[in-house]
């Protein structure tokens, strides 16, 4: 009997490292994420062709709010995890600017909803959709 507890404890070591790699960064489809062309909050993981793409944080919304005039439209930029299989990368994504993440051009198509006058939005209200070209 007690050779037979390490012979145990042995295999259900050896099973637990056949564990699955879901979860990891060396697969971008483990963890759920939204459909391709979905808008998507903050924290919300979307396909962006072979790609997942998780807006982290709006770092700058100096967008021109509706109904005023400006001088400059503005822009807003978004901390975006970018994850491919094996690797992973942070970078600020702009609005209508392509980017070039891990290889791949990458496009923060939009983002909602638009600014208003006198309005500050909430982080969890903002949308946004991406696309990987």
């Amino acid at each position: 009997m007690r050779r037979l507890i390490p012979a145990i404890l042995l295999a259900a070591m050896a099973l637990g490292g056949c564990a699955s790699d879901r979860g990891s960064a060396a697969s971008p489809h483990a963890t759920r994420a939204a459909p391709q062309g979905s808008a998507v909050a903050i924290g919300q993981p979307v396909m962006a062709g072979d790609l997942m793409l998780t807006p982290l944080a709006v770092k700058e919304d100096s967008r021109c709010a509706l109904g005023t005039q400006c001088i400059w439209a503005g822009r807003i930029v978004v901390s975006t995890r970018v994850t491919g299989t094996g690797w992973s990368e942070t970078a600020d994504l702009v609005a209508g600017e392509d980017m070039i993440v891990g290889g791949r051009t990458m496009l923060l198509e939009s983002a909602l909803p638009e600014r208003v006058a006198e309005r500050e939005i909430a982080a969890g209200d903002y949308r946004f959709m991406f696309l990987a070209r």
